[in-house]
């Protein structure tokens, strides 16, 4: 099992039942249409981080580095949102 950042929560057997519950009776959660399930990406697929090498401008990587730890997270996200805009942009 992978190292989990610090703060995690892993609910037990019966909170993660209590969340499907509650998760199944809220009226503003309904369930997902065969068309919306085959836009599903699998959160593996999601989750798995690889090892990339990549060039950037030195005032780019020293504003990111002189925030401290978790920087390269932060240019992840930042990648993440850009991906889903486009994403949505073509749907």
């Amino acid at each position: 099992m992978p190292t989990l950042k610090p703060g995690t929560y892993i609910p037990t057997g019966a909170e993660a039942d209590a969340l499907v519950a509650a998760a199944m009776a809220d009226p503003d959660a309904p369930e997902l249409t065969d068309e919306q399930w085959e836009r599903v990406v699998p959160h593996a697929r999601v989750g798995l981080k690889v090892p990339v090498t990549m060039r950037l401008d030195s005032d780019v990587a020293a504003h990111f580095r002189s925030s401290g730890r978790g920087w390269q997270t932060r240019i992840n996200e930042i990648l993440r949102k850009f991906v889903n805009h486009e994403l949505a942009e073509h749907d």
